[in-house]
């Protein structure tokens, strides 16, 4: 880093750089046109966004600017710990732990009481309970459908998801924002009848 900085900037001057490895970090939805995997800082951005748009369909009393840095931070720990795709058992082994310890060397370049702002944030989307997490993590559901449809299947067909498994996968989308769930079912039944979906075995 920049010699004789004062030490407080130093170490959020610090976090800014890690956090560019974000950048690095490939998922397993492909950005629109399908030309290649979007990284997990596109998909952080993407949702900050999202939740700009769609925040007159969140519950009422939403804090948008908790939420949007809640959905800014809520992959920061897949620096360390990976990106492991949520249909994936065997890479979701382990997960938790890795996150955690993710969570604590990377907020832990913060100075004290920003480090434990926004890794509290961090546990809260995690943990889901509040209103504003749970509008959080009901885009964080959303955006890779919007991306998965749009892409005919994309990662659904590559890795033969079924509509039963897109659907407990959305599930939180129905307490987080409710008003969004008619569109997200639509869409699901769509993807069905296009082929970009399984359906259900049996």
């Amino acid at each position: 880093m920049i010699p004789d900085l004062d030490p407080k900037l130093g170490r959020q001057l610090a976090f800014i750089m890690e956090l560019d490895r974000l950048k690095g970090i490939l998922r397993q939805t492909r950005v629109l046109d399908g030309a290649r995997q979007e990284n997990s800082a596109e998909h952080s951005w993407h949702l900050a966004l999202c939740a700009v748009v769609l925040a007159e369909h969140a519950p009422g009393g939403l804090d948008l600017s908790r939420v949007l840095k809640m959905v800014l931070v809520h992959d920061v720990v897949e620096i360390d710990a990976g990106d492991a795709f949520c249909y994936d058992a065997d890479a979701n082994v382990g997960k938790e732990e890795r996150e955690r310890m993710a969570a604590e060397r990377i907020f832990g370049l913060l100075p004290g009481e920003q480090g434990s702002e926004l890794r509290g944030l961090w546990e809260e989307f995690e943990a889901g309970v509040s209103a504003d997490a749970r509008f959080a993590v009901a885009l964080d559901r959303l955006q890779p459908l919007l991306l998965n449809f749009a892409g005919e299947g994309g990662s659904w067909r590559q890795h033969s998801v079924t509509h039963d498994q897109v659907m407990v996968r959305m599930a939180p989308i129905q307490h987080g924002a409710p008003e969004l769930w008619p569109a997200v079912v639509r869409l699901l039944d769509e993807a069905v009848a296009r082929g970009y979906l399984a359906p259900a075995p049996g």
